[in-house]
């Protein structure tokens, strides 16, 4: 198979973004005929400028190294292990925001969203999932062998999690994720789940909160997500570390009840 030139991805890119060529070419700084040339491999850009076009459109530094062997340059992105000594510091600044985040559950997840560190609170409500769904959130949240099961409203969060994978697999092109997606949208009652959500004039809440049944007891939790601000290495570009925190007041009694619960 011939291998895919700097051109068309770039092109692709583009269109994914939605950006048109005077539009780029302004925000990057060459000339609208210039980016036509490349786009088509009329021209060969630098590697500054496949840099300079990969950040004007936001591309992952995952995708820019292709971007970079794709216009015959070496990738400049390294991409360690997560337990690479170079990566020291920023594990452990994961690690001390999960601890910190204890009693409520938090975790870190990589680009497919696999978990990749967990704090305790987190390994506990996972209690009971097959290991065969883990680690990655998207299966243990909506397989009916999972945290589906126990999901009070499944309809509404499995909307919210099948909104944010179809918007990843959109934003990133990545076939590992669209083969996911694929994947979560046949486990049995999903796509039932969703068509059945709630009337659209019903109010609209703050927050999607993801309401659990432990022994008949709902756990409502709403998340956040954060990543890294100015990563320059693959691996942490493609880090995320979600924290859920308690939706209401008997939620947040539940899971400070829970740690002490463990500490006697």
């Amino acid at each position: 198979m011939t291998k895919p030139t700097v051109g068309p991805l770039l092109r692709d890119w583009r269109r994914r973004r939605r950006r048109s060529q005077l539009d780029l070419a302004l925000d990057v700084g060459v000339s609208t005929r210039h980016l036509s040339y490349v786009e088509t491999g009329r021209a060969q850009p630098s590697a500054e400028l496949v840099l300079a076009l990969a950040d004007g459109l936001d591309v992952p530094l995952r995708e820019c190294n292709t971007l970079l062997l794709a216009a015959g340059y070496a990738p400049r992105y390294p991409a360690r292990p997560l337990a690479d000594p170079a990566l020291h510091q920023a594990r452990a600044a994961l690690r001390r925001v999960l601890d910190a985040h204890d009693p409520y559950p938090g975790v870190v997840v990589d680009r497919v969203w696999d978990v990749v560190l967990a704090n305790r609170a987190a390994a506990e409500l996972l209690d009971g999932v097959p290991e065969a769904l883990r680690p990655n959130v998207y299966r243990m949240c909506l397989h009916p062998d999972g945290l589906a099961a126990r999901t009070r409203n499944l309809p509404e969060w499995a909307g919210h999690l099948l909104h944010q994978l179809g918007r990843s697999v959109a934003l990133t092109g990545d076939p590992t994720l669209a083969a996911l997606e694929r994947e979560v949208r046949g486990y049995p009652g999903v796509e039932t789940a969703v068509t059945a959500r709630s009337s659209p004039l019903e109010p609209v809440p703050l927050l999607v909160p993801l309401r659990l049944d432990l022994d008949g007891t709902e756990l409502a939790l709403f998340t956040t997500v954060t990543t890294f601000g100015t990563p320059r290495d693959v691996t942490l570009d493609e880090l995320a570390v979600e924290l859920f925190y308690p939706a209401d007041d008997s939620s947040e009694a539940l899971l400070r009840g829970t740690r002490a619960g463990h500490h006697t």
